[in-house]
This record gives C-alpha cells, sequence and structure tokens, in this order.
C-alpha cells in the first residue's frame, strides 16, 4: 500500500505543474490537472456520441495520458525542438511497484501510437480542451488565440472531434449563462 500511496502522491502533483504553451498566449493558465479534468469532460460526452467506443478504457486513457508529466514537466512544442523528454523512463518509473502499473503503462502507450477508436477520441478531447480555452479568450476579447485555433483544428482525427470543434467555433464561451440570465 505505501508503493500506491507514493503514486497519488505523484499523480497529485499534476495539480502543480502548470502546462506552458499558454506562455504563447499571453492570458490563461492552467495545470496539467485542470486540464485532465477538462479531457475527461469532454471524451465523457464523446462516449455519448460514439457508443461503439469502450468508454471506461477511453476514460482511463484520458485520466493517465498526462501522468508522465509528474516527472517530466509539461513541454511546449517549441521547448520540444530543444528538449527530447524520456517519456518511456518515466512512465517505467512512475509505475514501477503497483500492481496495476502495466495497465497505466498500456493506456499510455495505447494513447501516444493512437490506433484504437478510444485513443483517437482521447487525443481529439486532448486537443478540444486546448480549443475550448482558446475559445473562451477569444470571446473575452484577447486577440492571440484565434490565431492558433485552426492549428488545433488541423490534429483532429474523428469526426465527432470535428464535428465538436465546429460547434465550439460558433458557440459563445458565455451563451449557456446568458440563456439562465435573460
Amino acid at each position: 500500500m505505501d508503493r500506491i500511496a507514493e503514486f497519488l502522491f505523484e499523480a497529485m502533483l499534476l495539480k502543480r505543474v502548470h502546462r506552458t504553451g499558454y506562455q504563447f498566449l499571453g492570458p490563461g493558465k492552467e495545470s496539467v490537472a485542470e486540464h485532465t479534468f477538462s479531457v475527461m469532460c469532454i471524451a465523457w460526452v464523446m462516449a455519448q456520441l460514439k457508443p461503439e467506443a469502450d468508454q471506461k478504457r477511453l476514460l482511463a486513457m484520458c485520466l493517465v495520458h498526462d501522468l508522465p508529466e509528474a516527472r517530466m514537466g509539461d513541454i511546449n512544442y517549441v521547448q520540444k525542438q530543444y528538449v527530447t523528454a524520456d517519456e518511456s523512463a518515466a512512465v517505467s518509473h512512475l509505475t514501477q511497484g503497483l500492481s496495476f502499473g502495466n495497465q497505466v503503462s498500456e493506456l499510455i502507450d495505447e494513447f501516444n501510437a493512437r490506433e484504437t477508436l478510444e485513443a483517437q477520441l482521447a487525443h481529439d478531447a486532448d486537443q478540444l480542451a486546448f480549443l475550448i480555452d482558446l475559445k473562451s479568450l477569444s470571446d473575452m476579447g484577447y486577440a492571440a488565440p484565434p490565431k492558433w485555433a485552426h492549428h488545433i483544428q488541423e490534429r483532429l482525427e474523428t469526426s465527432v472531434g470535428m464535428e465538436l470543434s465546429k460547434s465550439i467555433e460558433k458557440t459563445e464561451w458565455d451563451s449557456w449563462w446568458l440563456k439562465i440570465f435573460s
């Protein structure tokens, strides 16, 4: 049980690991744990729209997809031009001694390979979480986010991801609130 407690402390560290891509946007910030919550919410919705997907596997994959960042930090696209992280070693070390370690490792490998429907949906949920943040910032008047949005949309792999992207693009971030208010 001690090893499991250590694993949980390590996973909770993601609440304090900040995503680094936001420094290019100016406003906005997010921890990796906050990002994971967003990805899981989106993936759950996507599973409702794609009932053939294994919902439990999809959500588990989204939960663990960024766990290695507790050891490596969040490396953005610019940093990846200069720094190479050893994600395999991070996954191996963080799962070592855990009875469920192979399951965590397999889910991360599947996410990275993006060959299964669940991995493709998880990847799209990961991208859509960022797209929602960009759209929210844009709707609040920040100029930088719109120039990044199309790059995110180009990364989408599933029809449901692309369809959600179009709806996100045309929906104002506070439309749900305005409907209640007015």
